[in-house]
């Protein structure tokens, strides 16, 4: 196994760049793969395989689909607490997250994307965590400093062809693999949630766990149950086929409007020490 090395940043693929190689597909002069299909050994097994990528002067970490490997047996919550736990140990403070999400709010069209600030966690996955001294506040989960230079580069890519960019939105989060069902959608719009998906918890738990930022940038690739239409498969694989480059892009190019430093959002100051002591 390889030793972990020190980085800044990481950038968790999702559903919107599964079907490519990232970053090499972008074929990009500016991005490097330093190495490939790196596993470190954790607390709770072995690692999913990282990338260490360059991107400009700041090396990255990658992994593919949230570290999610169904096919060996490993399920979700445990592959976000390998994953989590090697960006710990690397010393991560800046992570991007990726994916695809049914929309709820009906003003949402396919192919807009949504960088959302807060979420709802209605997951059945319990007690994901790496056992940390902390008290997570959560009132402001995803940092501010990263969702604005998500926003800047996705309406550069995006708006010229006549698609949305919205810098807020409330995500609920489910178990999955399955979609939610008609009745479940009009409860989510009770809540006021705008989108749902599968994959903001318990990463957003774990990044604050950690004390790194975090912020993601989701795509619509279908209406969910009972929203504007029924969804089609064909809609769902063009999506997923064809905009996983722009996804790519606009993470890459978001890595030049960040820098290591965490003083200019209060993300840090929203983890406490645990007040569960023993004297």
């Amino acid at each position: 196994m390889k030793k972990i090395p020190h980085v800044n940043y990481a950038i968790i693929g999702g559903s919107s760049t599964f079907s490519i190689n990232f970053p090499e597909d972008l074929k990009r002069d500016d991005v490097k793969v330093l190495e490939r299909d790196i596993e470190f050994e954790t607390p709770f097994g072995n690692s999913p395989k990282f990338k260490l990528i360059q991107v400009g002067d700041k090396q990255v970490l990658t992994v593919k689909m949230h570290g999610w490997r169904p096919k060996e047996g490993i399920k979700r919550g445990r592959a976000s607490q390998q994953l989590f736990w090697v960006l710990k140990e690397a010393g991560v403070k800046k992570i991007f997250a990726e994916g695809g999400v049914g929309s709820i709010n009906r003003l949402l069209e396919l192919r807009d994307l949504v960088i959302v600030d807060d979420y709802i966690d209605h997951s059945m996955r319990q007690d994901v965590g790496l056992g940390g001294p902390y008290l997570l506040t959560m009132r402001d989960p995803i940092c501010p400093t990263q969702s604005a230079a998500l926003t800047k580069i996705a309406k550069k890519y995006v708006e010229p062809l006549g698609r949305h960019v919205f810098n807020r939105g409330v995500y609920v989060n489910t178990d999955g693999r399955h979609f939610e069902s008609r009745a479940e959608v009009q409860m989510f719009r009770t809540w006021f949630a705008d989108v749902v998906g599968q994959s903001i918890t318990p990463e957003v738990y774990l990044a604050r766990e950690i004390g790194a930022c975090y912020a993601g940038i989701y795509m619509v690739v279908n209406y969910a149950e009972g929203i504007i239409k029924d969804w089609e498969h064909k809609d769902l694989s063009d999506i997923f086929y064809k905009e996983s480059y722009t996804i790519g892009n606009i993470l890459l190019d978001a890595m030049y409007e960040i820098d290591e430093h965490q003083d200019e959002c209060h993300c840090l100051d929203l983890r406490k020490d645990t007040l569960l002591k023993e004297k």
